[in-house]
């Protein structure tokens, strides 16, 4: 798995790691990670063991999973698959192929709706039904796209998402739609959800990379 860290940290990824299943277990529930790559070949708690756990757990369940082995049978792939991974990679593979497979989950993974009708955080409640938000117990005027803005990156906290990510997502098929009318809504939807718009609480800006909605 060193190679593996190597060229996820080479690629901008923050990495950690656990050399055993008891420890990959408790790491796991104990912090908060976008992906997991497991190999299935680990001492101890045994990676399709450790896949079934955590899919089983609502906490865990949907924490996006790679699974690494040196077996390349494909009843073993469909096993991994049914057992809830999200994508599997049999030895040796090429660092690039794996690479593609992480962004690749991780850019399914940010597309999942989270599977709440309320979302509170903060001052802030985002009632998915009915299409309203709460700040400070006052209702928000937002727009019916500032609404679709708003819960989009609420949904994906702590992700950052650059312009031409926002308008696929939240303007869709919209023609002729300006990267920066993304950045009118956003000032129009801090105006309206920020105690002071100028230094946002919830909706940030990332320089030069695009916004995301902070996790704290």
């Amino acid at each position: 798995m060193d190679l593996v860290s190597y060229n996820l940290k080479k690629d901008g990824f923050v990495v950690d790691s656990a050399s055993d299943g008891e420890g990959a277990l408790a790491k796991i529930r104990k912090g908060k990670y976008d992906l997991i790559i497991l190999d299935l070949m680990l001492p101890g708690v045994q990676g399709m063991e450790i896949c079934r756990i955590l899919k089983s757990d609502p906490k865990t369940a949907r924490m996006p999973i790679i699974m690494l082995t040196a077996k390349g049978e494909e009843l073993d792939r469909i096993l991994g698959l049914e057992m809830g991974a999200d994508d599997y990679m049999a030895k040796p593979f090429s660092p690039r192929e794996l690479m593609a497979r992480v962004k690749a989950v991780l850019r399914r993974s940010s597309e999942r709706p989270v599977d709440v009708k309320m979302l509170k955080v903060g001052d802030l409640e985002i009632d998915k039904e009915r299409y309203t938000v709460l700040v400070r117990g006052n209702p928000a005027r937002l727009s019916a796209t500032e609404f679709k803005l708003l819960l989009f990156l609420a949904e994906r906290k702590g992700r950052v998402f650059s312009r031409d990510q926002l308008l696929d997502a939240v303007w869709r098929d919209e023609a002729f739609v300006e990267p920066r009318t993304v950045d009118v809504h956003i000032r129009r939807l801090r105006s309206n959800i920020e105690e002071d718009p100028a230094n946002p609480e919830y909706v940030k800006t990332l320089r030069g990379i695009g916004y995301f909605f902070d996790a704290k």
